[in-house]
């Protein structure tokens, strides 16, 4: 089973005990992972697989989700699928994407460590909340009467589209 399936069965199979541990181990190694990545500013992950994931300090499956999470979050997507073991991994980190990526997860534990005062300034964290918060406002569709009309005529509604 590729390790990227193994990974994909732990989420699905959140009820047995066995992958619950391992979620809950995943979820501190990938902690661990971003206080040290952050820290260093590492924009780069490269280096072989196996490599990669004993310098986080996690066995390869564990490393795959780590993968699978920071995934949007890299300049060119990885093909997590055809990952193995020995792959060799290139991947840049966008640093402003993986906060906001961490503010759509509503990972809080991760968003709020102190190092990412080294990468980002509270001025940048701030444009990116702010960014975060106006992709994701609820937006009415409704149009009052006395609202211009959506069709553009520069009347309004109540006198134009929305004539009865």
């Amino acid at each position: 089973m590729s390790l990227y399936k193994e990974w994909q069965r732990v989420l699905e199979d959140q009820k047995n005990p066995q992958s619950q541990r391992i979620f809950k181990n995943y979820l501190e190694k990938e902690t661990e992972a971003y206080k040290t990545i952050l820290a260093s500013n590492t924009k780069t992950l490269e280096g072989r697989f196996e490599d990669l994931a004993k310098t986080y300090n996690m066995d390869n499956v564990t490393f795959m989700g780590f993968l699978d999470g920071i995934n949007t979050s890299l300049e060119n997507e990885l093909e997590l699928e055809k990952l193995e073991a020995e792959s060799e991994i290139k991947a840049n980190i966008v640093f402003e994407k993986l906060f906001y990526n961490m503010l759509n997860a509503k990972a809080s534990w991760l968003y709020e460590l102190k190092e990412w005062n080294g990468i980002l300034s509270e001025e940048e964290r701030a444009a990116i909340r702010k960014q975060y918060n106006e992709d994701h406002r609820a937006v009415s569709n409704k149009v009052g009467r006395n609202d211009p009309c959506p069709c553009g005529s520069g009347k309004k509604y109540k006198k134009c589209c929305g004539a009865a």
